[in-house]
Order: C-alpha cells, then sequence, then structure tokens
C-alpha cells in the first residue's frame, strides 16, 4: 500500500514542534519504517485550555492530571465520515473509560452553534462531551486539519503521544474487519508504561475551514493590541488598582504575554465568568471572539513590538480612590485586626446612621482595605441601634446599603430605581475576615451615592436570595450537583444575581420556571471562581410573572482534581468558613405593582416565608418528601416528620412546613445559644464614628 508522509509545523507557546504523518492502511513493515523515522521527532505539549461542551459543562484540562490519559476526537456537524465513526468511538470509551481515560469531542467549526451540536450529538449518537472551540484557539494549537483526528495525551507530560485514525477502516459503512486499532493500541501501551509504536497517521476526515492559518493576518500592537488591553483590562492593571501589575507600557505587556496567552486559554481572565452563549448582561466584561484572537495569535506570533507610539505609556492610568465618584456619605466599617493564623468567627458590628431625613440609595461603593483578608462584608439597616451585650444580627436588617465579597464592584440600582434608607437607627454589618499568614488590621469603608434632595425614584429596589444550607457534599466527588429555589408571590422584574460558593464551588446556573413548567435558562456559569464573585445584571430586566420560581444549580467538585480543595477526603456540609461550603445566589429585583408612593413591604414577607421550602423541594413537585431531606436540617424534620405531616400522605406541604419553621425556630434559637454563648456586655463592638461628606460623584 502507498504511503505518504506530510509535515506539520505548529506553534506552540512559542516553539514551532515538527511533527509527522503517514497514511492509514500502510503495511506493518511500513509501521516500523514510520516509527523509526517519528523517533527523533519532538511530539506535541498541549498547553493547558478551558472550554465549555454542549451542555454547558466546562472542562479544564489541566485538573485531569490524575487520568491516565486523555482523548480528543476532532468533530463537525454534517461530515458524514464522524458520524459513520460513532459507533468505534463509543467502542474505544466503553473499552477504557472504566480505566478511567476521559474521552471528549472537540469542534472548532465556525459555523455549528450550541444547539445545532446538541441536535447533531442526538442524531449520531455521540455521547462524550462535544467542546466548543468557537474561536479556534485549540484547534489551530493542536494542529488540527480534518475531523476523525483522534488525539491521545498523556497527563504525565502533556505530550500527544499518538494523532491519527481510530483504527484502520476507509469505509465506515462496509463490513471490512479492522486489521489495527491504532487509538486502542496507543491507549494499551501508554497505560502499561511502554512506548507508542506508531505515534501519527493522517485522518481521512473532513476538512476544517481554519482562516486564521489560511490567511494570517499582521497584528499591529500599537493599532490592535493596546486598544483591546485599555479598553478591557487596564481599569484592573493599573497603579492602585486590583490587579497585581500594570499594563503602563509595552515591554511589561510583552513579559506577561505568555501568562496573558494561558489565562485566556483557561478563561481565567477577564474575571466574568458569564457563559456568552446564555443571555445578555450590561455588565459583560467577557472579550469578544475577534479580541480573543487578536491577542492570542499576537502572542503566538512573539508579541512583535511593532511600528507605532505606544497608546499604554502615553498617559498614567491611576485607580481612582471611589470609582463612582467621590460618595455622598462615607460609612467608616470598624477596624479589625485580622490575626496571621487561625479561625476567625462572622464579626457583627454596626455603625450608626447620622441621617436626620431619609435618602433613597442609588449606588454603593465597599472599598476594601485588606482585599486578602476579607471573605465578604453585607450590611442591613437596623431600625433600632443594638444595646449592650446585642450585636447587629442579620434577623434584625431591612434594607441592604451595599455588599462586598471577594472581587465584587459597586452596586448600582437600575435608572429611576432606589433603596430607602430611613433616618437614624443604625447599619448592621456581617464581615467574614480570613488570615493569610499576616496580621494586618482592616479599615474598610462604605461610600453611599443618594438621588438628589427632592428627588426620589419611582421603583423600589429590594434583595432577596436562593439559599440551602442543607447541601451535603460526599468527600471525593467531582461532580456533585444541589438545587434549591425561590417562588415569587407577585410579579417582579429581576434585575441582577450574584451566584457564591466556597473553595469547591465549579459551576453554576440560574433559571426560570413559569408557572405552566416551561423554563429558562438566564444565567450560565460552567467555571465558577471564588476569586472573582459580582453580580451578573441582565441587559434587560426579566419579567418573573407569580407564581413563577428562581431555580438554581451549584456543582461542587470535592476531589482531588480541584487544586483548590482543602480536603477531598470530608464529607462537606454548609458552613461560614471558606473551607466548608454554601449554596447562596443573591437577586435584586422589584415588585411590578409597588411604587415608592405605594410601598409593599408585605411581599418580601411573602417571598421569604417559603424560603426554607425551596430549599428541601429538590424534585420541584411542591412536596417535601422523606427522601429530600439531609443535612442538619433534613435530620431534624425526619426527627417529628410523622408529626408534622398532618394529613398523613408521607410529604409536608407549604402549610405543614410553616408549622414546623415555627417548631424549629426555638429550637435552633436554643441550640445556638449552646455552641455561640452570648457576647459579655463588656466586649460588645461599640458604634464607630460617621464621615459626612458633601452631595458629589453621581
Amino acid at each position: 500500500m502507498k504511503a505518504a508522509r506530510i509535515g506539520v509545523l505548529a506553534a506552540l507557546g512559542g516553539a514551532a514542534l515538527v511533527y509527522g504523518f503517514a497514511s492509514d492502511g500502510v503495511s506493518a513493515g511500513a509501521h516500523k519504517a514510520v516509527a523509526a523515522e517519528q523517533a527523533s521527532a519532538q511530539p506535541i505539549r498541549v498547553d493547558n485550555f478551558m472550554l465549555v461542551d454542549q451542555d454547558l459543562g466546562s472542562h479544564e484540562l489541566y485538573r485531569m492530571a490524575d487520568a491516565p490519559a486523555i482523548v480528543l476526537i476532532t468533530q463537525m456537524n454534517g461530515c458524514p465520515i464522524s458520524r459513520s465513526q460513532a459507533p468505534a468511538y463509543k467502542e474505544l470509551e466503553q473499552a477504557f473509560a472504566g480505566k478511567g481515560v476521559r474521552f471528549m469531542m472537540l469542534n472548532s467549526a465556525t459555523q455549528d452553534t450550541r444547539e445545532a451540536i446538541q441536535q447533531e450529538a442526538k442524531e449520531a449518537g455521540y455521547d462524550m462531551p462535544i467542546l466548543m472551540d468557537s474561536n479556534q484557539i485549540v484547534g489551530e494549537s493542536l494542529g488540527v486539519q480534518r475531523t476523525a483526528e483522534v488525539y491521545v495525551i498523556n497527563p504525565k507530560t502533556w505530550q500527544v503521544i499518538y494523532h491519527g485514525p481510530v483504527d484502520d477502516r476507509s469505509d465506515y459503512g462496509s463490513q471490512k474487519a479492522v486489521e489495527h486499532r491504532y487509538a486502542a493500541d496507543a491507549l494499551d501501551s501508554l497505560l502499561a508504561g511502554k512506548p507508542v509504536q506508531l505515534a501519527s497517521l493522517t485522518s481521512k476526515g473532513c476538512l476544517i475551514d481554519f482562516p486564521a492559518k489560511a490567511k494570517p493576518q499582521k497584528i499591529s500592537y500599537a493599532h490592535d493590541v493596546a486598544p483591546i488591553l485599555e479598553k478591557n483590562c487596564v481599569s484592573c492593571h493599573q497603579q492602585g488598582s486590583i490587579g497585581p501589575f500594570a499594563m503602563d507600557r509595552y515591554e511589561t505587556v510583552k513579559g506577561f504575554s505568555p501568562m496573558i496567552r494561558e489565562v485566556i486559554r483557561t478563561h481565567r481572565m477577564p474575571p466574568y465568568n458569564a457563559d456568552p452563549h446564555v443571555g445578555k448582561f450590561s455588565d459583560n466584561k467577557n472579550l469578544s471572539p475577534q479580541e480573543i484572537k487578536t491577542l492570542v495569535h499576537w502572542i503566538e506570533d512573539g508579541a512583535p513590538r511593532g511600528d507605532g507610539p505606544d497608546p499604554l505609556a502615553a498617559k498614567q492610568h491611576v485607580a481612582a480612590e471611589w470609582p463612582l465618584g467621590k460618595p455622598d456619605l462615607i460609612l467608616e466599617v470598624p477596624a479589625y485586626t485580622i490575626p496571621a493564623s487561625g479561625v476567625v468567627d462572622y464579626q457583627r458590628p454596626y455603625v450608626l446612621n447620622p441621617l436626620t431625613e431619609g435618602k433613597w440609595v442609588k449606588a454603593s461603593t465597599i472599598k476594601v482595605e485588606q482585599r486578602q483578608g476579607v471573605h465578604h462584608l453585607l450590611t442591613g439597616y437596623m431600625k433600632e441601634v443594638p444595646t449592650a451585650g446585642q450585636t447587629a444580627n442579620e434577623s434584625r436588617w431591612g434594607a441592604s446599603v451595599g455588599g462586598y465579597a471577594v472581587g465584587a464592584e459597586s452596586e448600582v440600582a437600575p435608572n429611576n430605581v432606589g433603596t430607602y434608607l430611613p433616618p437614624g437607627g443604625a447599619i448592621g454589618m456581617q464581615a467574614h475576615y480570613t488570615p493569610f499568614g499576616k496580621q494586618v488590621t482592616d479599615h474598610s469603608k462604605i461610600g453611599l451615592y443618594f438621588y438628589k434632595a427632592g428627588e426620589k425614584p419611582k421603583m423600589v429596589l429590594h434583595n432577596s436570595v436562593v439559599v440551602d444550607n442543607s447541601i451535603v457534599i460526599p468527600a471525593g466527588e467531582a461532580r456533585h450537583k444541589e438545587i434549591a429555589y425561590l417562588e415569587f408571590p407577585h410579579d417582579a422584574l429581576l434585575y441582577s444575581a450574584f451566584p457564591h460558593a466556597h473553595y469547591r464551588g465549579y459551576a453554576s446556573d440560574l433559571w426560570i420556571r413559569y408557572p405552566d413548567g416551561k423554563e429558562k435558562l438566564l444565567l450560565s456559569l460552567p467555571r465558577y471562581d471564588f476569586n472573582w464573585q459580582r453580580d451578573y445584571t441582565f441587559a434587560e430586566p426579566v419579567k418573573v410573572p407569580a407564581g413563577s420560581k428562581l431555580v438554581v444549580h451549584y456543582l461542587y467538585d470535592n476531589s482531588k482534581e480541584n487544586p483548590n480543595n482543602p480536603d477531598s477526603t470530608k464529607t462537606i456540609v454548609w458552613g461560614d468558613q471558606s473551607w466548608e461550603e454554601m449554596l447562596y445566589t443573591a437577586v435584586r429585583y422589584r415588585w411590578v405593582e409597588e411604587t415608592s408612593d405605594h410601598m409593599l413591604p408585605a411581599y418580601d414577607e411573602e417571598l421569604n416565608k417559603d424560603r426554607m421550602f425551596g430549599m428541601l423541594d429538590d424534585n420541584l413537585d411542591g412536596k417535601i418528601q422523606k427522601a429530600e431531606l439531609k443535612g442538619q436540617m433534613g435530620d431534624m424534620l425526619l426527627k417529628y416528620f410523622d408529626v408534622l405531616d398532618k394529613n398523613h400522605d408521607g410529604a409536608l406541604d407549604h402549610e405543614e412546613m410553616l408549622a414546623a419553621q415555627k417548631m424549629m425556630g426555638p429550637m435552633r434559637r436554643r441550640q445556638q445559644a449552646q455552641e455561640h454563648p452570648a457576647t459579655p456586655p463588656a466586649a460588645a463592638p461599640a458604634p464607630t464614628r460617621v464621615s459626612s461628606v458633601g452631595a458629589g460623584g453621581r
């Protein structure tokens, strides 16, 4: 049989690597000759990447380091060769998946939408994740040319140890016997610790169009790259801001260019985790596909300086003290000294409210001094100032005047919407401090921006949360799923959502389930990042008809694959500290029937009284069965289940759950009192001073 060889040049991480191919169907003798010829060729090393599959599941390559092998198979919709090989792919997967080998497909076809890929997978019978490489960044770096190319990757070295067809059949519609199972042989050799005899063969799949490879464009730093960085990156990467270095000149960008390429390929930057396949957001910080390709291609070309001035060096970029301008009121959070080590319980200080007349808040900024040590800071108005020995417990809070979590930004109300802050009383706070190896004192501040005197918004902004403190995450489980919902008793408009979990949080989403049972996905975070938590503000407010449920799903990675996992051997439940876990999605909304002249506080009471029901009703059938009860709360309910089940139908309905909550309230308070004795009066947090400045900023 005729053997053909071609050389392919692939630029990977700035190094040009050459690898050879031989056609499929070669003789056994030719196999040996090709193998000998390839022995001196340097294999491809695969750089890390994160891609989302057709069902919005995220897959980061280097998190699979514990797998014995990883298999990528190229695919494109409408290719008859890919479709005809689906049984062979399934056979290969079934043979090795039980041995821990990870299987995924790779779609680098720019014309294929997520919905089309979902349909293609269903029709062709693909039963493995299909990674959507819509920017072609991964396909380009792998040197992909066709569909039906199988890449076998060794996670110990991240090298491709085999690249070619799955076997030696040239026509998958025929009954020709398979003589050479190339991919299976390569996997057998890798798992046995033996060298692969045949490293590369050509595939007869359909050609995939890679326009950037066919017609490479010359990219200018001055005209193409620097404007992208200034628009999307400099606000954080400037003097006095949160970025670890300032993008203030070409030389700095060039020095960090390999890292910039990596964080783009793994979707760590920009720090905005809403998947672009779902919804539109007014605060979207994602790079456009063209911006991604421009930056990556420029870096892979060596990040040349080229001609023209340096726009980043032309002016000095310095972060403003207050990003929204000078606040109308500054509240100083009581100073707190964070120890170098140990565990710090939640602190609940408060400050006196200096306002002598009510104000409508339209924005707030929490300026955290010690970013490494402040996990979060929440606030709430308190009508009564705590007395000696009392803390500013959240159960006494009213409206929020702002919140902060790691990486969060300012909160800005929609146009003509605001939060009413009454005069007097106090602002309660919940502060979570985390030691990080050095004793420091934090002096955080809260900047408030009001509507001008005599003005007030027409609509009223509200905050609530979809929460589940009954979560139980088994030890070692890589993709544990939990669900909760919040049911709206009246028509509302949803403005934004703020997902929150801890170190084991892997992914999160938000759906709306309408009263007729139809569902719509509103927000998807395939990659949840503890270090970058934020509001995701919808470009258009979402209509929430009465009786609708806001449903959240969280995935947790409690396995060894999670590089941030404090301990994969422990079963994890809800807890305040970061090594414990949370399921918590804060939402901002308004009631359609409510105005600032006709406020309806009872609506929030109706909304929140059923929150516990949404924690426990995992199958969304409107009843709580025994099988749905878990965690400490579940154990308590199980103990009294038969007594609470008044109609003896084997489930708890809404009225029965409300009765259960009344019974459990005193029991839980007694338990908390035993676990956390009251603070002695002498140690009670004292009110701190408040700085008031003139109306400025907004």
